[in-house]
């Protein structure tokens, strides 16, 4: 099993992220630009935890992370626009947006773990407390 694997935020943005791509291939009828961007983005939160989760000094870790929860607001902002446009109802927008809210502070949480660890060589992320979005 890969550290990335073990991590209770992994298991957050992974299910969110099937959520989304669930949702998407539910409604092709979603403008096809902003369902793609969604769909970029969201990858994204998954793809940049588990990458930035390989690297060796917590500088890397970090910027992994963060660009990791910018890939949640981008998902959020896409989101947005198509409740906006009306191609995304009030009971999806809050069920995707609050499982991007609870990644965003796991992934807040676990970046500012790398924040307080001077050692550097703390690798048990597996619990985040309660952040802000």
């Amino acid at each position: 099993m890969f550290d990335f694997e073990k991590l209770d935020v992994y298991s957050v943005v992974k299910e969110q992220n099937q959520k989304v791509l669930q949702f998407l291939k539910d409604h092709p009828e979603l403008d096809p630009e902003i369902a793609s961007e969604l769909k970029k983005a969201s990858m994204a939160v998954v793809s940049n935890l588990a990458e930035g989760t390989g690297k060796m000094n917590d500088t890397e870790k970090k910027q992994y992370l963060s660009d990791a929860r910018t890939s949640v607001f981008r998902s959020v902002a896409m989101l947005d626009i198509l409740r906006s446009i009306g191609q995304l109802d009030e009971e999806d927008f809050l069920q995707l947006y609050e499982g991007f809210e609870k990644s965003s502070k796991m992934l807040l949480g676990m970046y500012r773990s790398y924040s307080s660890n001077r050692s550097g060589n703390n690798n048990s992320h597996t619990n985040s407390g309660s952040q802000t979005a």
